[in-house]
């Protein structure tokens, strides 16, 4: 995996995985408000507007998007957004998000 070095490519990597489908996505929480959530990893199983919902291990537990930073594994990238940024329901985040 590799981090996104350029900002130019930072950005057009982010606004790509703000509008794609999140369901079936590895996640890592890498900065929360909970902090007995930092550093947990996972698959999304399920996605509402406020939350997610986080298949680990072996276990299905729900957090706010706008509460955490996570870091997603994309495209062979790795990249981190903020909650607040996708907490739109998933039908109208490809709409919303510029």
């Amino acid at each position: 995996m590799q981090y996104a070095f350029s900002k130019k490519e930072k950005s057009m990597n982010e606004k790509k995985i703000e509008r794609e489908e999140l369901i079936g996505l590895k996640v890592k929480i890498k900065e929360c408000k909970d902090p007995s959530w930092i550093g947990k990893t996972g698959i999304i199983v399920d996605e509402t507007k406020n939350t997610f919902l986080i298949k680990v291990e072996n276990q299905k537990k729900k957090i706010a998007k706008n509460v955490a930073r996570f870091e997603f594994e994309y495209e062979d990238k790795k990249i981190i957004i903020d909650g607040s940024k996708i907490k739109y329901r998933p039908e109208d985040r490809i709409k919303k998000v510029r």
